[in-house]
């Protein structure tokens, strides 16, 4: 089982202090329309810094299960199941989320007409976080099929 935890979990309340990922995709196949999910975490099984959590868990299936919840939700995440999500003091947070906010607040308007397309975020945080970890982390983007580019953000 797939769990979601914050960065200062006690390892000992996993299941309590966590969110499991059948909860997320349940509640995604519950909302109407689109849904954005942005996942911020690695496969890193020492989270921790302790010697229990050695195996790297592949959250691949995961995003899979998210993207084909009922009408499915455009998965957007830090890094592929093989990889750790780095994280800079300088940036206050992951990579991920640096490239996120930069893209939402404006850098991934390529063609500047205020407006930022899923399309767009997707091109902006692939590029923009192989830049910021020196081609360590690649982030992905899973989507339905069926699910054209719209737009996710206005940028004044």
């Amino acid at each position: 089982m797939y769990y979601f935890l914050p960065a200062n979990v006690d390892p000992e309340r996993l299941k309590s202090a966590g969110v499991a990922a059948s909860d997320s995709k349940n509640t995604v196949a519950t909302l109407a329309g689109t849904v954005l999910f942005f996942l911020d975490t690695c496969h890193s099984g020492n989270v921790m810094g302790s010697g229990k959590f050695r195996a790297p868990l592949h959250i691949t299936g995961v995003i899979n299960a998210l993207a084909s919840a009922e009408d499915g939700a455009v998965v957007f995440a830090a890094s592929t199941g093989k990889q750790f999500s780095l994280e800079n003091p300088a940036w206050g947070n992951g990579a991920f989320t640096k490239a996120l906010v930069e893209g939402l607040t404006g850098q991934a308007d390529y063609g500047k007409k205020g407006r930022i397309t899923v399309n767009m975020l997707d091109l902006y945080l692939s590029e923009r976080v192989k830049e910021l970890t020196g081609g360590k982390q690649t982030p992905t983007t899973t989507k339905p099929p069926s699910t054209p580019d719209f737009p996710v953000a206005l940028v004044p």
